[in-house]
């Protein structure tokens, strides 16, 4: 990593929101319930593989999944992969395990074998799991912080770029997209100032493999373009 980017540590607290308006009770069901059966747990940090119910052919890891569909998506095209899915605002969780298990069902519906969600801040994972243990990363559509003075918020940062690519196997990728103008400027500038992952142009029209989320189409609606780049772990 070179010291081009001039900017604060990214500080050991998680910013944003935890919750947005008020949980109805079949959400709080599924945060009661639902949630503690599917949450990655602790014991596995150091053996990441052990989480999931039946031996994974990889491991991929999405950082602030939003609304799920994203992690929802490849965890049905891809059933042999162990996915890992963050995110901490209530709402989101909700979002995603409400297409999970049925209503009244929250605690003994079956449960997918091969998700596990991690509700705490992702950057608890990318100091404590194993070096080299995760095949795959997605980044998609993080909170931008626009303002100048809140760049050490953004989670595409000197630091955390080191972290995730402890954690990335060899030839690994990371799939990052951004629709604000802000974000993607910034990501350009972190990535061209490292030597820790080959990088490309970002492309202007998602990938094949790409699964569509809420927050893309809500870009696009409002006349947002989306930039979506695929980083190689060196």
């Amino acid at each position: 990593m070179t010291a081009s980017v001039d900017v604060k540590a990214s500080p050991d607290r998680l910013y944003g929101r935890h919750r947005g308006h008020p949980l109805r009770p079949r959400q709080q069901r599924l945060l009661d319930l639902t949630l503690p059966r599917l949450r990655f747990p602790p014991s596995a940090m150091t053996d990441p593989a052990s989480a999931f119910a039946r031996p994974p052919r990889e491991i991929w890891l999405e950082v602030g999944f939003g609304g799920g569909e994203h992690s929802l998506a490849h965890n049905r095209a891809h059933p042999d992969v162990g996915y890992i899915a963050c995110e901490v605002f209530e709402n989101g969780l909700c979002s995603l395990l409400s297409r999970l298990v049925p209503d009244d069902q929250e605690g003994d519906a079956p449960i997918p074998d091969m998700l596990r969600i991690w509700d705490e801040d992702a950057r608890i994972l990318l100091r404590e799991l194993p070096d080299a243990s995760i095949d795959r990363a997605f980044l998609m559509f993080p909170d931008p912080w626009p303002k100048a003075r809140h760049a050490k918020r953004r989670f595409v940062h000197p630091n955390t770029v080191r972290m995730m690519a402890r954690i990335l196997k060899p030839g690994a990728i990371w799939r990052v997209a951004s629709d604000d103008p802000t974000y993607q400027a910034w990501v350009e500038e972190v990535m061209g100032a490292q030597t820790l992952f080959r990088t490309a142009p970002p492309v202007l029209e998602r990938p094949e493999g790409w699964p569509p989320t809420r927050y893309e189409a809500k870009a696009l609606k409002a006349g947002r373009q989306p930039f979506y780049w695929t980083f190689v772990r060196n």
